[in-house]
């Protein structure tokens, strides 16, 4: 495996282009723990192609009999399901009225988890409202394999850029939901119930509000939130985790708990008086959750998963897997014992374009995306 060589720092903010683009330069990485590059692999990991011809498939998600994709493609709003067995390939919705100026438009999708019993799919987009650009999230009504109908059950305000987009259900049933804070770092720390900016929230598959959610009648899961493109939970324990991006320093890697305060805000700075990565977490009330682990210069993290069977031995089992844009690297991330911190990082694979997104699932290999593939990591 080989490591690709730092040259040089990228811009101040992770963007998505408009069109899909070829690899951006490494940058230089800064971590709380030396990153190496895995050792002993034969033969190394390497990509598979599952998918290709895509138009930005930010947001996927595998079955969980692993014969089947749902993918979606953030410019043309369109959610297909691909069958890996056929090769059947079926437009399943298309999300009317979507936007797609900077990091806008069909951002993420799931599965109602009892599905197909409840025959629900879930779509978070950037929509054109009343002339007016909306972060909503759409539950669609499944028949016969394609959407006939669909409802808004979540709905949020946008920015030409940080808008979050990745949704997800829970162990516990319930949807959770990523919005970045659309550039305004005012907006992680306002919990009233109507900016729903720079959190993750947690609502039900109807779009309620759960009766145990920290505040009272709000969706809030946590706050205090920049620019987060990927979370999962772990399968040992049902623990929530979540990448989120720095401005010019500082992606983070957080171990999200209810109610808990990730400390993006006004007061943010890449400079001194505070080291990193306290210099953009001082914000908002005590205690200040400070990430598990960060990345000095950026990377641009957007997918975030867990190996579980994942057809690896014990080379990567258990591991916390991200990805990152910037550079199209995958990292292996070991957790310590009790699975409450990070205690090493090594390159696992090294992509030849930007990853959007990674996914995993108990059981199933890992895949992961780029702005025109899916692909099927073989490790």
């Amino acid at each position: 495996m080989r490591v690709a060589a730092p040259l040089s720092v990228r811009a101040r903010h992770l963007r998505f282009p408009r069109t899909p683009v070829g690899r951006l330069v490494p940058v230089i990485v800064g971590v709380a723990l030396a990153g190496s590059a895995l050792t002993g692999c034969d033969p190394p990991p390497h990509s598979v192609p599952v998918i290709t011809g895509l138009s930005f498939p930010s947001g996927f998600f595998v079955t969980p009999d692993n014969t089947k994709i749902w993918y979606s493609e953030r410019f043309n709003g369109e959610i297909h399901r691909r069958n890996l067995q056929t090769n059947n390939d079926v437009v399943v919705f298309t999300v009317p009225n979507v936007v797609t100026a900077g990091e806008q438009g069909l951002l993420g999708v799931a599965l109602h988890p009892n599905y197909p019993a409840s025959p629900y799919l879930y779509a978070y987009a950037t929509r054109q409202v009343g002339g007016v650009a909306r972060n909503q999230v759409l539950k669609i009504t499944i028949s016969n394999g394609v959407g006939v109908a669909s409802q808004v059950i979540f709905d949020a305000s946008a920015g030409s850029f940080h808008n979050g987009g990745r949704i997800h259900f829970g162990p516990d049933g319930m949807l959770y939901i990523v919005v970045g804070e659309n550039t305004v770092p005012a907006n992680a720390q306002d919990l009233s119930a109507t900016n729903k900016a720079g959190k993750i929230h947690r609502i039900t598959p109807d779009g309620a509000v759960p009766a145990d959610n920290p505040i009272a009648g709000n969706t809030i899961w946590a706050y205090g939130i920049r620019n987060s493109f990927g979370f999962g939970f772990d399968p040992t324990n049902d623990q929530l985790w979540a990448n989120d991006n720095g401005p010019e320093c500082n992606d983070e890697v957080d171990r999200i708990v209810k109610g808990g305060n990730y400390a993006w805000g006004p007061h943010e700075t890449c400079s001194g008086p505070l080291a990193a990565p306290d210099n953009t977490n001082q914000d908002g009330p005590l205690p200040q959750r400070k990430p598990k682990h960060f990345y000095a210069s950026t990377i641009g993290i957007t997918g975030l998963g867990f190996c579980s069977s994942c057809g690896a031995g014990s080379l990567v089992e258990g591991a916390l897997l991200i990805s990152s844009y910037n550079n199209g690297q995958i990292h292996r991330l070991t957790l310590n014992a009790g699975r409450t911190g990070v205690v090493g990082d090594d390159l696992l694979f090294d992509h030849t374009s930007n990853v959007l997104a990674l996914e995993t699932r108990a059981g199933q290999p890992v895949y992961f995306s780029d702005p025109s593939a899916i692909y099927r990591l073989e490790i």
